[in-house]
């Protein structure tokens, strides 16, 4: 039997996923998460075969969620399970130990092979989307960029990052402009927009 924890969300998502899985004869969800937090409580408490891990969820992303599991629980696959099929999410899912990406308008059949294989020690990626990563290349900004463009996104003045992240406020400027400089973008508004768009926060 694959033990899975599946983290979305998204409630309604999340429990399709859910009763998707649990009709296979060898796949049992053992427990559902909506936060990165949750996921990752989940995954320490119950050690499962393989996380299933959405991206974009409150408090710690789905990014982040993986590098934490894969230290705390080297046996436990992700498997990321995302809408978002951006270059910038894939090239981190798999820097972060990602062992599978798979978008979420991807086949029902799709995505219970991706379990299997993953846990057969596989790895499962789209080769369209790996193929794009590998051309857009990695991200140009620094984890101190990304802070503060995450801040920004926001709608947060200058006063209120450097707050937020404990920097100066001439610090908080200097990696806006960074930012706005490696995006190519006009504001920090769009750097965000930019940065958010192809997976680097």
């Amino acid at each position: 039997m694959i033990r899975v924890v599946l983290a979305d969300d998204q409630a309604l998502v999340r429990g399709a996923l859910a009763s998707m899985l649990g009709l296979e004869p060898d796949i049992e969800v053992v427990a559902q998460a909506g936060s990165g937090e949750e996921a990752l409580e989940a995954v320490a408490r119950i050690r499962p075969d393989v996380a299933l891990i959405d991206v974009q969820m409150p408090g710690m992303d789905g990014l982040d969620v993986t590098e934490r599991v894969r230290a705390l629980v080297p046996s436990c696959r992700v498997v990321i399970c995302t809408t978002f099929g951006r270059p910038g999410y894939f090239a981190r899912a798999m820097r972060n130990g990602a062992s599978g990406f798979v978008v979420k308008d991807s086949s029902p059949e799709h995505l219970v092979d991706t379990v299997r294989r993953v846990h057969a020690g596989l790895r499962v990626v789209d080769p369209a989307l790996a193929a794009e990563s590998l051309a857009s290349g990695a991200s140009p900004l620094t984890a101190r960029e990304r802070d503060v463009l995450r801040e920004a996104r926001q709608g947060g003045t200058v006063s209120e990052i450097a707050r937020a992240l404990h920097l100066s406020n001439g610090t908080v400027r200097n990696h806006l402009s960074a930012a706005i400089g490696k995006t190519g973008a006009a504001t920090r508004a769009e750097a965000a927009l930019i940065a958010e768009e192809r997976g680097w926060l």
